[in-house]
């Protein structure tokens, strides 16, 4: 199997991440691939940012707790946050921002970094108390946060089994 396949084959989400630092040149290369993504018309209305101040990440997630009445919130406590924002009035900026994901998450699993997605800030953005967080981190005021990837190493292995019997149907 190429290197590809196999990547894609064996990246599962993370959910409990150890205090290791990501390399600052894999974090760098992790960003990169996410602007290497395919977007609506190629325009990149997109920005990535990255949070490595765990006090800001703490903040942050207790925003979350507190605006969506989620106990205990800490995005897995991450090393990494990269907020992935677009433009409010993008017409394909869910798409674009997803597609930048799913490379971040590719990249990261190449380097051996656990990742997975967080959806919970899109609908809050504008909340003030958010507002105010993502105009201190320089997410800009016509930006919305359309999903997180949360990075780090894995505190455990994820688990690899998979069910993807009948999904797939080819007709010829």
């Amino acid at each position: 199997m190429n290197q590809v396949m196999e990547n894609i084959l064996t990246r599962r989400s993370v959910r409990g991440f150890n205090e290791k630092p990501i390399p600052r040149e894999e974090l760098e290369q992790i960003l990169k691939a996410a602007t290497y993504a395919p977007s609506g018309m190629n325009r990149q209305t997109w920005q990535f940012t990255a949070i490595l101040n765990q006090e800001k990440i703490t903040k942050l997630a207790g925003l979350i707790e507190k605006l969506l009445d989620r106990k205990g919130y800490n995005f897995y406590k991450p090393t990494a946050l990269v907020l992935t924002s677009n433009l409010k009035e993008s017409r394909w900026a869910k798409e674009d921002n997803a597609c930048a994901l799913e490379n971040m998450f590719l990249a990261a699993h190449s380097f051996g970094i656990g990742s997975v997605w967080i959806n919970q800030l899109q609908e809050i953005c504008d909340e003030p108390e958010v507002r105010q967080f993502l105009n201190e981190v320089g997410i800009p005021t016509d930006h919305d946060v359309f999903g997180i990837a949360a990075l780090g190493y894995a505190e455990k292995e994820p688990n690899q089994e998979v069910n993807k019997q009948g999904i797939i149907k080819i007709i010829e």
